[in-house]
């Protein structure tokens, strides 16, 4: 009966729009959600290091509740959970930022803190002794050495929050995945449709881990 099966990808030609709305959609969370993820979590890395216990505890629990809970569970507690407990209805993009913005700043703090603790000592002591701030070691010496060290682990950072916006369509946000899902129940052609979100998810991540990969070179030849 397998190999009987006639492929058809005209449904796919037939309704390209709505696939490409889905991209569109997808992007935009990416877009929004890896900047903000990586700003939230050096904050968080800085407070997770800091000499000071209330913002290390706090650091330490924030990271810990995110990366030990299942993202799909994040997204649906801030559309369905929050509601009840704040009176406010987050839209299913808010909500569905609000936890992939979560989830991946978690992530993102470890990575900084270990770029950040891998720096010599000295280094720190150095640039105080020029009389830079705190602000201005971190922005004029540390940040720029431990940025090039973790390009891989952002890189794939990056990537996983890409594929993370599919979970997105349990809550209705119209990705690419909730795109192919619905084109699925219409049409009836899930072979088809499934595999062309699958071509389409590949296309958009493979040119970024090309580049990244291109990128570690280029700096492990200027490390050399």
């Amino acid at each position: 009966m397998t190999m009987d099966y006639v492929w058809d990808f005209s449904v796919i030609v037939q309704n390209y729009a709505v696939l490409l709305k889905g991209v569109g959609m997808t992007a935009l969370l990416w877009s929004i959600a890896f900047p903000a993820s990586m700003a939230i979590g050096l904050v968080i890395a800085l407070g997770t290091g800091s000499r000071h216990r209330p913002p290390r505890l706090l650091g330490r629990a924030y990271v810990e509740l995110f990366r030990n809970t299942p993202v799909m569970v994040q997204l649906i507690w801030f559309f369905y959970a929050c509601p009840i407990l704040t009176g406010i209805q987050l839209s299913p993009v808010s909500a569905a930022l609000a936890g992939l913005i979560l989830n991946a700043s978690a992530y993102c703090s470890e990575i900084f803190r270990g770029g950040i603790a891998s720096l010599p000592r000295g280094q720190w002591e150095g640039a105080r002794a020029l009389g830079m701030t705190s602000a201005q070691v971190l922005r004029r010496v540390v940040v720029p050495q431990v940025l090039v060290r973790m390009l891989p682990a952002f890189t794939n950072r990056g990537i996983e929050l890409c594929k993370n916006t599919s979970i997105a369509s349990v809550i209705a946000v119209q990705e690419l995945m909730y795109q192919g899902r619905a084109l699925s129940s219409v049409f009836y052609r899930p072979l088809e449709i499934l595999s062309a979100v699958a071509v389409i998810y590949f296309v958009l991540i493979y040119p970024g881990s090309y580049l990244a990969l291109q990128l570690e070179k280029r700096f492990a030849l200027r490390r050399a």
